[in-house]
Order: structure tokens, then sequence, then C-alpha cells
């Protein structure tokens, strides 16, 4: 039985270091890591526009609960949520690599979005923005 072990902790440890399996590194800016250094440069991006008066608040990693008729299909974690000094906000995701995953999260939150069915979102002062 002890060989059995030491087996599956061998398989586990071959495993545990591989890295993202995107080539995304991860990346610290301001105290907070990024999925991917291309996210931490556009964190750093907002920050500069918010201390240049653009912005008034930058909150990373927005939950959306993504409903419908009434039942949650699942929680997008959308990069970004800008709320500008209008009250006018963005909702922006900087993508690297697409699964099919996301192409289907993206599309929703679109339809959601448009059709005034996410909670504290307003169709007409929120932008949905893709960063390649």
């Amino acid at each position: 039985m002890l060989g059995h072990h030491l087996i599956v902790m061998a398989y586990s440890k071959q495993y545990q270091n591989r890295g993202n399996k995107y080539k995304a590194i991860k990346q610290k800016f301001n105290g907070r890591t990024y999925h991917s250094k291309k996210e931490a440069a556009y964190a750093a991006q907002l920050e500069l526009r918010k201390l240049a008066g653009e912005i008034k608040h930058i909150k990373p990693q927005h939950r959306l609960q993504l409903y419908v008729e009434g039942k949650l299909i699942c929680n997008y974690y959308i990069d970004f949520k800008v709320t500008h000094f209008d009250n006018t906000t963005e909702l922006i995701e900087v993508k690297g690599f697409e699964t099919d995953l996301w192409r289907l999260k993206w599309k929703l939150t679109e339809a959601l979005l448009y059709a005034g069915k996410i909670e504290g979102e307003h169709p007409d002062a929120t932008t949905l923005i893709l960063v390649k």
C-alpha cells in the first residue's frame, strides 16, 4: 500500500510546478498579482489614468453574476471595472489566449448586459471592452 502512495506523490509532484498552460506569467503590480504581464501592464495604464484624474475608481477581478431566467449560470470575473467621474463604467477584459469557455462567457455577458439583465450594470452607462 505504501508503494501506491509514493506513486501518487511522485505523479502529483511532477505536475505541481508546470506553470500556466497558456504560457502566461503571473506579474505583480501595486501589491496585487495579475494573471499575466499584459494584464499587469494594463493595470499600470489604468492607474496612471486614475492619477491623471481621468478615472474615479478601478476594481480588478470584478464579479459578474450571469443569470438566465432567474437561474445562476456562472460567475464571470472580468479583469477590471472602471468607473468614471460621470458614473459611466467600463467592464474590461484583457485577453491573451481565447478559450471556448471564455468565448461562451463573453457572448453571454454581452447578451445579458445589453438586455439590462446584469445586476448593478446599466446598459446605457456601461461599455464592455475587450483588449487583445
